[in-house]
């Protein structure tokens, strides 16, 4: 049972209720990748393939049978099975020594689909506990909950007529998505509602987009934070609205975003650059492979690209074409340095494992890993940003803009 795909690592649902240079329901879902994968360090490219057998039991495999044999008889309180395989894979994949080759449970497995499918089934909305109430912190747009009329700020007392006050968040997500359809009891303000909401298939927002306006000039800026199996659909439509109203330039932003799916980040880049265009190199064995752009789309217009420190992985990979291949200006902080790839690979419980098999490079056959990308134009995000998360207030953005509008 092995899922096919090149991916990352990351998801959501629930998290706090904390900001960045992103629209709300972006925002969160950022937040909560960090905190349920530890941050930036669990972001990694995968790639999966079909599991390897050879049917036969290798003599290196004897001692770990006859040990598991031996506790499972013999141990004097009863043992679970299941823990104790899980607990040998986990030790051998953290024996590697390597931050991005990981063991996952099933529960962390299947919050891991969740993001990197870019959907999930549910209502659509995010929660938190603030004061010790289930409150919504986010809607995403056209989903469920935003159909229904839910909106942020409220507290949801009941679900299914159950009393949700003191909660594990967990189970108020299992019990809303207990049934077809959610009966939330909520207040807002000094109004109680009851709101009946469908559970449905919900688009996760991975890509927002907006211009702006100066000296006559306008700037697109396009937001991507994470690449999720429907990044790039979501950035073709934004690119495509942008363009139908005209754009001089574009600002790229990737700050903050941990990576995600290959094949994602490819098509993005093959959006500007013909078939002759790197896009990067992988390295397996001494042996450097080129990869090119799928087709030969092309974008004449000046582009900026935002990075920071959280910036790794799928992110890096765009970073380093758009500098390299297309000519693009990078402004911002220097970036994670994440340049490895890993296979990835479903067990029967539902339990993965990710483990590092190749490296990949920049177009120009650099490594980045352990090393990041420095910007063109080093600037540090100003701490009066964090007070008003203006878009004026954003001098990383205006720096970008500032040096696209340049003759």
């Amino acid at each position: 049972m092995v899922k096919k795909n090149r991916d990352l690592e990351e998801t959501f649902e629930i998290g706090n209720n904390n900001k960045v240079s992103f629209s709300i329901p972006e925002v969160i879902v950022v937040i909560i990748i960090s905190i349920l994968f530890g941050g930036i360090i669990g972001s990694s490219i995968t790639l999966s393939r079909t599991n390897k057998s050879n049917g036969k039991s290798s003599s290196e495999l004897s001692d770990f049978v006859v040990a598991y044999n031996n506790i499972v008889s013999d141990y004097y309180n009863k043992v679970d099975k299941e823990k104790l395989i899980n607990s040998a894979i986990e030790g051998m994949i953290n024996s590697l020594e390597d931050p991005y080759s990981t063991f996952m449970d099933s529960k962390a497995s299947e919050d891991f689909n969740t993001t990197v499918s870019g959907q999930y089934k549910g209502i659509g909305a995010t929660i938190s506990l603030i004061d010790d109430q289930v409150t919504v912190v986010g809607i995403f747009k056209d989903s469920p909950a935003y159909d229904a009329g839910l909106k942020v700020g409220d507290i949801i007392l009941l679900v299914n007529d159950k009393d949700v006050k003191g909660m594990d968040l967990d189970k108020v997500v299992s019990l809303i998505k207990k049934r077809d359809k959610a009966k939330l009891s909520i207040t807002r303000g000094e109004e109680k509602k009851e709101i009946i909401i469908n559970i449905n298939d919900v688009q996760i927002p991975s890509v927002g987009s907006e211009i702006i306006e100066r000296d006559g000039n306008k700037v697109g800026v396009v937001s991507i934070s994470v690449f999720a199996a429907n990044t790039y659909e979501q950035f073709k439509k934004e690119l495509d609205n942008l363009e139908k109203k005209s754009i001089d330039s574009l600002v790229i932003d990737v700050r903050d975003n941990p990576g995600g799916h290959l094949e994602q980040v490819t098509k993005v880049l093959s959006l500007f650059m013909n078939k002759k265009k790197v896009l990067y190199q992988v390295k397996e064995n001494k042996k450097k492979t080129k990869f090119y752009s799928l087709n030969n789309d092309e974008r004449k217009y000046k582009i900026a690209v935002l990075i920071n420190s959280s910036s790794a992985s799928a992110s890096e990979i765009l970073t380093a074409a758009m500098k390299e291949s297309y000519g693009a200006v990078i402004v911002g902080k220097k970036s994670y340095g994440k340049g490895t790839v890993q296979k990835e690979y479903s067990l029967s419980n539902g339990a993965s494992i990710k483990y590092t098999t190749e490296e990949w490079l920049t177009p120009k056959g650099k490594s980045i890993n352990g090393k990041g990308i420095e910007p063109d134009i080093d600037v540090d995000l100003d701490e009066k940003y964090y007070d008003s998360y203006a878009r004026d207030d954003d001098n990383q953005l205006q720096t970008a803009i500032n040096k696209l509008l340049e003759n």
